[in-house]
């Protein structure tokens, strides 16, 4: 009786050793893994940097200004004037029975136009 504890006593001590083994290297591939990810993270987020600083570079005002300048013939861009909006007592909204809202009765002014009678 006492061989057979002893055997099985051996048996659990390799069958946990085998375990232990197999549960450090799945936790160093693991590892290797995460690190793995934080360094695409950190190459994603360098090259998110860079493009931040190309757009800020491609959309300063003074190159945007040059641009509509040099190509006004062909796409006709102006500076926006304050004439060019609207205000919202202007907008057909739908019937009150077909959204369910309720009717704009005070519109707000969006605008420094003048209101027209």
């Amino acid at each position: 009786m006492r061989s057979l504890f002893v055997v099985l006593t051996a048996v659990a001590v390799i069958a946990l050793a085998f375990w232990a083994y197999r549960e450090n290297y799945e936790t160093q591939a693991a590892q290797s893994e995460a690190q793995g990810i934080q360094n695409d993270i950190a190459g994603a987020r360098q090259r998110l940097r860079v493009l931040n600083a190309e757009w800020a570079y491609l959309n300063r005002p003074q190159r945007l200004r040059d641009l509509a300048d040099l190509n006004f013939e062909k796409l006709g861009l102006l500076p926006l004037r304050p004439e060019q909006f609207g205000k919202i007592d202007q907008v057909t909204f739908p019937p009150v029975e077909l959204n369910g809202h309720l009717p704009i009765t005070n519109p707000v002014d969006v605008s420094n136009m003048e209101q027209q009678p």
